[in-house]
């Protein structure tokens, strides 16, 4: 059996190494590394799959929700409500900028922050809402876009690890995750559902005003070399990298659907042992499985993975400290009621090998695994 990995990239770029290759070569041999056709071409199809106004790439996830606050003219006092339980880029972004992170807790099963959380959080300082859909299952955008409307605020779509995921409303008409809020915001680290080969990430809005305040703002805030309109910063998906992506977003839905296969196999297998509980899927989204995320019961967490680990089975905690735990955030976030959720699955998350490239044996050798430590455990 071939070595299991949380994310197998060298088998993936193996079944396409072919095309991947030509990209390369393509820009290489045009030495167009800085904006070169790649980028737009990227940016176009982005837009196109997504079925978005505008897609604009820059360096990184981080600087996408980073830059996406810089479009919205807020205010130092200015209150950005995101999850307590998540990645920190999330709030640390909303810390740089001299705004307040108000951290709110999250729902024990979809592990994203719920409707009730957010709206008691919002005063009359509450500018933004920073929804994430975390390991690719949405939070309640439908519910969360009519709050925000209700009480005007911007929403910000986190879907760094949800690209390609399709939110499905009450109507059953259907949208991508990332163009349902203002602006929508992604990452293609590596290991991302659409992942370059180095950093990247990229902005959503069909909102032609806050597109030409976002492209100005990447561009050091500047529509013409050498005027500024504004203070930007310089955040650039370069030209590799996009072609990279050019070549992945083909695959993106199948990427998906691999994913998707493989998680059910897991649900399958496991939903009836005792001592952990499988992802939940909400009915209204279509959950991509960045991550194949387990609570696990009664303490034994840490055992499991000390377990799997020895036995050559990778398994990951994503996140051991929630963020009102994070000494970062101790004099710069407010937290709002109990965030006692967070804190609970901080102690029982547990990640296992997740990948387009998973087999079945695989899946089967780390399933057993995990059986047997609890039969062994009881």
């Amino acid at each position: 059996m071939k070595k299991i990995q949380m994310v197998d990239l060298q088998t993936q770029y193996a079944t396409i190494k072919g095309e991947i290759d030509s990209a390369i070569s393509e820009v290489l041999e045009s030495a167009h590394f800085i904006n070169g056709e790649q980028v737009q071409a990227f940016a176009d199809n982005l837009a196109e799959y997504l079925n978005v106004k505008h897609v604009i790439p820059c360096a990184n996830g981080t600087d996408a929700l980073q830059i996406a606050l810089m479009a919205l003219n807020l205010k130092p006092s200015d209150e950005i409500i995101c999850p307590d339980f998540t990645f920190i880029s999330s709030a640390e972004v909303i810390g740089l900028l001299k705004l307040h992170p108000v951290l709110v807790d999250v729902d024990a099963n979809s592990f994203v922050a719920t409707l009730k959380n957010i709206e008691s959080a919002i005063t009359v300082k509450t500018k933004v809402i920073i929804p994430v859909h975390l390991f690719g299952q949405a939070a309640e955008m439908e519910a969360i876009t009519d709050l925000a409307k209700k009480y005007n605020l911007y929403v910000i779509e986190d879907t760094a690890q949800a690209l390609g995921s399709d939110y499905i409303f009450a109507d059953g008409h259907r949208k991508k995750l990332g163009t349902i809020g203002d602006i929508g915001c992604t990452s293609f680290f590596p290991s991302k559902n659409l992942g370059c080969y180095g950093d990247g990430g990229a902005l959503f809005t069909d909102d032609d005003s806050l597109y030409e305040r976002i492209k100005m703002i990447t561009n050091h805030g500047s529509k013409q070399k050498y005027y500024h309109q504004i203070i930007g910063c310089n955040s650039r998906l370069d030209s590799l990298q996009a072609a990279v992506l050019n070549v992945k977003l083909k695959y993106l839905d199948s990427y998906i659907e691999s994913r998707r296969k493989a998680a059910h196999y897991y649900t399958s297998r496991l939903k009836d042992t005792e001592g952990l509980v499988v992802p939940a899927e909400n009915e209204y989204s279509v959950h991509t499985y960045h991550q194949y995320t387990l609570k696990i019961l009664n303490g034994k967490r840490d055992a499991l993975k000390e377990f799997l680990n020895k036995k050559d089975i990778p398994a990951m905690i994503y996140y051991p400290v929630p963020l009102h735990k994070q000494e970062a955030f101790k004099t710069t976030a407010r937290t709002h009621s109990s965030l006692e959720i967070s804190e609970q699955l901080s102690e029982q998350v547990l990640s296992l090998p997740m990948h387009t490239e998973l087999s079945q044996e695989q899946q089967d050798y780390i399933i057993e695994a995990i059986k047997t430590f609890f039969d062994t455990t009881d």
